[in-house]
């Protein structure tokens, strides 16, 4: 989507025409004044940086030096924390163990974490896209503030009351807001890989809308179809040269065969699951196989740290894949819960600690420099999921699955302080 926000001359939908890779794609906008395009498709409205040329193609490895002044979406980020915050704390409760609120009602979890954290970051990127130098689409930043306050809504007041519906409907409207971003950007420069990301988008208000009827349990293909298609159009978007010249119309197969299979498992749930888990384990294969970081591994310092931890997501949504794929992992079978936690954060927030040295500063126009310490959260992400799949195949819900949920919130919540002082230390604190 590089040419959707820093148009260049041609119009062809080519893969070296569109490739969001760091090194070229970046050299590219630098050097007509623009803004380069970051990581994973975020950071496309970050002010003009300074630049060192990547050394990792397709991750994003440049040092990145911004203004220390915080951009107005900071606000936005931070609320999305909040409801963060309010989604794990209903995790320790799901897990019977302490909770520093008790009276939330647990069964926000899902719904909060997926639609109200996870697509209130997205949306915020996808508004900052469309609306960077623009002041004609501010409206676009409604979509992540009303998913976000929905979801905040929903974790306090509690998905079965009154007020939880309310914050529902709202999470609805930004969700149909965020769709209608992908559709403006597509008005910009119609790209393949935007069809894709309307996919996406669809599937999280149908998800949201139906989430008014039925259960989170029951809406789970459609909020692993949103963020997995998201984060794979990202990865295309970004290492389209290496990923090759039919990186998107493979992407577009992917996205559209897991959208049609999220929608049978409303009508056919073993069925569909099982399709949709055939799909999981196909991008997932596909992206570990074609995308850049299985050849960064041997490289040091931010590009080797950012292909570990996204090879780790690849091989999680693939287990995620093999287990519906295998048993469907329907709600109250002993692999529900190692499917959607494999899923959601396995891959979903590998992802987010993967790219944060570089998503981070395009968002809140502050450097997040990479530090050795980085690795600290994603190993005790990887670790506490581990234990929680064995405990979840071998050893049922006791103690095990019980210490492996803590330290899953113990992971994200040391990534969360691990962000925060590394941006107060400021680019001096910085690690090659």
């Amino acid at each position: 989507m590089a040419r959707a926000i820093f148009p260049h001359q041609g119009g062809k939908d080519s893969a070296a025409g569109d490739s969001c890779d760091p090194a070229s794609a970046g050299a590219r906008t630098t050097s007509r004044g623009g803004t380069p395009p970051m990581a994973a498709g975020l950071a496309r409205s970050a002010p003009p940086v300074q630049q060192e040329p990547a050394s990792g193609a397709g991750i994003g490895s440049r040092a990145v030096h911004v203004r220390r002044r915080p951009s107005p979406r900071a606000l936005l980020l931070a609320l999305a924390v909040f409801a963060l915050l309010c989604g794990l704390n209903a995790a320790l409760l799901l897990l019977g163990t302490w909770a520093p609120v008790t009276g939330q009602d647990p069964a926000a979890h899902g719904i909060v974490m997926v639609g109200g954290f996870l697509g209130g970051v997205i949306a915020l990127e996808r508004a900052q896209a469309l609306a960077h130098q623009d002041p004609r689409h501010l409206w676009a930043y409604l979509a992540p503030l009303l998913l976000v306050l929905g979801g905040v809504t929903v974790a306090i007041a509690g998905p079965l009351s009154g007020a939880g519906a309310l914050g529902k409907v709202v999470m609805v409207e930004g969700s149909l807001l965020t769709t209608l971003i992908y559709i403006a950007l597509w008005d910009r420069a119609q790209l393949t890989l935007l069809a894709p990301q309307m996919l996406s988008g669809v599937a999280l208000t149908a998800a949201l809308l139906l989430s008014l009827r039925f259960e989170t349990s029951a809406l789970l293909p459609l909020l692993a179809a949103f963020l997995v298609i998201t984060i794979a159009s990202e990865r295309a978007e970004l290492a389209q040269l290496t990923m090759g010249p039919r990186a998107v119309s493979t992407l577009l197969f992917f996205s559209v065969f897991l959208t049609l299979a999220a929608g049978a498992a409303l009508l056919w749930p073993a069925v569909g699951r099982r399709v949709c888990g055939a799909g999981l384990l196909g991008i997932a294969a596909w992206l570990a196989w074609r995308d850049v970081p299985r050849r960064l591994i041997h490289a040091t310092g931010l590009p080797r740290y950012m292909a570990w931890a996204l090879l780790g997501g690849y091989v999680w949504l693939a287990i995620a894949g093999v287990v519906w794929l295998a048993s469907a992992g329907l709600p109250g079978t002993p692999l529900y819960d190692a499917a959607v936690h494999c899923i959601f954060i396995g891959f979903a927030f590998t992802m987010i600690m993967a790219h944060a040295p570089i998503v981070f500063p395009a968002v809140i126009s502050l450097p997040v420099p990479y530090q050795p310490f980085m690795y600290v959260p994603v190993a005790l992400l990887n670790a506490g999921l581990l234990l929680r799949v064995i405990a979840d195949v071998a050893l049922g819900q006791g103690t095990v699955w019980i210490v492996s949920g803590v330290v899953s919130v113990l992971a994200i919540l040391t990534f969360l302080a691990t962000i925060i002082t590394t941006v107060i230390a400021g680019p001096r604190g910085g690690r090659k």
